[in-house]
């Protein structure tokens, strides 16, 4: 028979598809099943968009005015440089989510089910940090409105403003990719979440997303300007116009080239963390 193996009632059964294209569907699949979950459970949703919304709102009047940018401590110019910053805590804070969502399908049970089915053994960790993204970049669109109405702005092309975004989804994604590893690698999602929080802090905090790293000590300065998250930030500052006036980008290559920098760092960390992850995936649940 040309066409495949016959089956009950003289039909043919269909070839399996390549590894790329099932795999691809495969994905697509846990990704629906993924959105699906989080459109049952609102409050997911919800508490995810409040407490990014609450540093805006927070840092831009109790420390606006009060932090120096550019020489100027207006609260409209600590606005505009900070807005970047929020954008890509948000975007990596996802982090916890991400593995305490495997934490508990694999808590659950619910990763052996899947692993019982004729599907790509990366498809289950793909299709979660796709699902990911897509609640990812509904909270960073609704952060950006909020951000416009405190009186942050763009002054760059709407090409450069999408691509500031872009790049947001793409280090969001990556460090999904971490979560994930985080995940696979804790008993409980309750460790997934501290897990996934605790190393964050101080990646975020050792950067130029809330105050310039100049004003750092010169150690720290080194490690913020080398930081992947700096990069982004940088990037994405360049990109929306928000950097301040005068600037003077640290010599630092990651600060002098962000755009590229930002890229660079987020592909690497998706390779390196993604076949982490399927690895422990795969010993996890052989």
């Amino acid at each position: 028979m040309a066409n495949g193996t016959t089956g009950a009632g003289g039909l043919a059964a269909p070839r399996p598809r390549g590894g790329v294209l099932q795999s691809l569907g495969d994905s697509l699949v846990i990704t629906k099943r993924n959105l699906i979950r989080m459109s049952r459970i609102p409050e997911m949703i919800i508490f995810g968009l409040i407490q990014p919304v609450m540093f805006v709102v927070l840092f831009s009047y109790v420390f606006g005015g009060s932090i120096s940018v550019g020489g100027s401590t207006s609260p409209a110019a600590y606005r505009e440089f900070l807005m970047a910053g929020i954008f890509a805590q948000t975007v990596t804070f996802a982090t916890a989510g991400a593995g305490a969502g495997i934490a508990d399908d694999m808590h659950k049970g619910l990763i052996d089910r899947f692993r019982s089915l004729p599907m790509a053994r990366g498809a289950v960790l793909t299709g979660r940090t796709l699902a990911d993204l897509v609640q990812t970049a509904l909270t960073v669109a609704v952060l950006a409105v909020v951000a416009l109405i405190v009186g942050w702005r763009t002054h760059t092309s709407v090409g450069e403003v999408l691509g500031g975004f872009a790049l947001l989804m793409l280090m969001g994604y990556a460090f999904s990719w971490i979560g994930a590893l985080i995940g696979l690698s804790v008993r409980t999602p309750e460790a997934a979440t501290s897990g996934g929080l605790i190393w964050l802090f101080p990646l975020t905090f050792i950067s130029n997303a809330f105050v310039p790293s100049d004003n750092m000590p010169s150690f720290l300065q080194t490690v913020a300007e080398w930081n992947p998250f700096s990069a982004t930030v940088q990037a994405t500052r360049e990109l929306f116009g928000n950097l301040p006036p005068g600037y003077q980008a640290p010599d630092a290559w990651p600060m002098q080239h962000p755009v590229i920098a930002s890229a660079v760092w987020s592909v690497l960390i998706i390779v390196a963390f993604r076949t982490l992850a399927v690895r422990k995936y795969r010993s996890a649940t052989a």
